[in-house]
């Protein structure tokens, strides 16, 4: 899809699924996260395909587009979202760069909405936002700035720098709460042994998104066998129930017509 970002002209690579049928469709859209510590120049062109959610969603009647941002997953532009100086050190941990590059990735977000949703097979009076991990946050966060889009917010082990980062604290706390304005319930689905956000870290995210005035459920699952709790997505077993119940609570179908 042809957008206009920061004076630029990019097309940016998506990813649709939809139901049988014209449509319109209740639509999730859903963002991708980073790529590990960003040192692997080699995984930046990898499309991130987020199937088995999809395919969850597409059971219940819904069109799922992910979108990705500038300089990934085969997007046109430039890929520079909170990297060190050093692009080789990977991403960094110092707060303006981290939080400049997660601004870079909201205006990515801003620009390829309005297109999602002229698209005629969207229901735009039926929309929901999603992401994995950075894409998780950004979900969250973009949410605060457009409140009346989404009917639904679903976030996937949020966050933007791990914990190995003596300010993950503070960057994912000050991008968290940049969703409190959404002012609706939100749901956060987190898996123990995640290896970029215990569960420890995440909580306390939870709590001080709530302490600035967010709404919503944290839920957290033991991953099952084979999977870190960072995986969890690709396990419907464990939160489609939650998902669900939260879907039909925001009056948003959950069976497929």
């Amino acid at each position: 899809m042809p957008v206009t970002v920061d004076g630029e002209n990019v097309k940016l690579a998506v990813i649709t699924y939809r139901p049988p049928g014209p449509g319109p469709f209740p639509t999730l859209i859903f963002h991708h996260g980073s790529t590990g510590r960003g040192t692997d120049p080699a995984l930046f062109g990898r499309p991130y395909n987020p199937q088995i959610q999809a395919e969850w969603f597409m059971a219940r009647g819904w069109a799922v587009v992910a979108p990705s941002r500038r300089g990934r997953g085969g997007s046109e532009g430039f890929y520079d979202e909170g990297f060190a100086l050093d692009r080789s050190s990977g991403y960094t941990c110092e707060t303006p760069l981290s939080l400049a590059g997660a601004d870079r990735a909201l205006r990515d977000v801003d620009a390829i909405t309005s297109l999602i949703l002229a698209q005629p097979f969207v229901d735009r009076s039926h929309i929901a936002v999603a992401g994995q991990s950075r894409g998780g946050i950004l979900a969250v966060a973009w949410s605060g700035r457009q409140p009346t889009i989404p009917r639904a917010v679903i976030n996937f082990v949020g966050g933007w720098v791990g914990s190995r980062c003596p300010t993950a604290s503070a960057v994912n706390q000050a991008l968290f709460n940049r969703g409190a304005p959404y002012g609706r319930p939100m749901i956060w689905l987190y898996g123990d042994k995640d290896p970029f956000y215990p569960l420890s870290h995440s909580r306390a995210n939870f709590a001080a998104f709530q302490s600035a005035g967010g709404r919503g459920a944290f839920h957290e699952y033991a991953p099952g066998e084979g999977l870190n709790g960072h995986q969890i997505g690709s396990a419907p077993s464990l939160w489609g129930v939650t998902l669900e119940a939260y879907l039909t609570a925001q009056g948003l179908p959950t069976r497929a017509p």
